[in-house]
């Protein structure tokens, strides 16, 4: 093999490794345990759709000895639904929800938070289980693909897998998260299609940069190559 092509793909090896293949630090959890990161990891949120008959809000919450306070608040509704209770008191972007539906936030490392839904008069509930009453899980957590497609959205039939959707780690790095919540109306029905948010990692810029770079030195390695069999 050409040495400089040689050289070229060892760099490219050596970026990888010291930047990652594109993914931040993973994270230490993101799901019904918690949410802690090893490392300042930024997560853009976007907003899916809403069932709830209450007006909700979704925040990042700090956790300190099982004490909850606000950080940011992600989501508002203006109003309960789109339209009252048509399709199960569906809210979408636009109406329901105002503004670009998208919102960013970073999680520092080594500190503990959670997601949680404040329905207003309709309390509040969060992701991390053992913060809620009973420690009952008022949250599911997945590949969004796959658990936005098994959620019965537009009812209020028991979720029956939720137990299985309580881990979006990989998901966060991989394609998104799904995170979507059940806020214990209708007599805590489980249906966990209230308020659905999905999240995916921000990728560092110096994981880009360092890919980037190794990347531009394997195509000229190959350019001067080819000049140089055609010459």
């Amino acid at each position: 093999m050409n040495t400089k092509l040689l050289s070229a793909l060892t760099a490219t090896a050596a970026a990888t490794a010291l930047f990652g293949a594109g993914a931040p630090a993973q994270a230490f959890s993101f799901g019904t345990n918690g949410i802690t990161f090893s490392q300042d990891t930024s997560v853009k949120f976007n907003f899916k759709e809403s069932h709830g008959m209450y007006q909700s809000s979704v925040g990042v919450y700090s956790v300190k000895d099982s004490a909850v306070s606000l950080v940011s608040t992600l989501f508002s509704e203006t109003k309960s639904s789109d339209n009252e209770w048509a399709n199960e008191w569906k809210g979408t972007l636009g109406n329901t929800v105002v503004g670009s539906g998208s919102a960013v936030f970073t999680f520092l490392a080594n500190q503990v938070y959670t997601l949680g839904l404040d329905s207003g008069w309709g309390g509040s509930v969060y992701s991390t289980s053992s913060l809620n009453k009973g420690s009952s899980q008022q949250a599911v957590f997945g590949a969004q693909s796959q658990l936005w497609d098994e959620l019965g959205k537009e009812d209020t039939k028991v979720f029956q897998a939720a137990g299985k959707f309580t881990n979006g780690t990989s998901s966060l790095f991989n394609g998104g998260t799904l995170i979507s919540f059940d806020d214990r109306g209708n007599k805590n029905d489980a249906d966990f299609q209230d308020f659905a948010v999905s999240a995916e990692a921000v990728p560092e810029p110096m994981t880009m940069t360092g890919l980037a770079l190794g990347l531009g030195g394997l195509v000229a390695a190959r350019r001067r190559r080819a000049s140089k069999t055609t010459s």
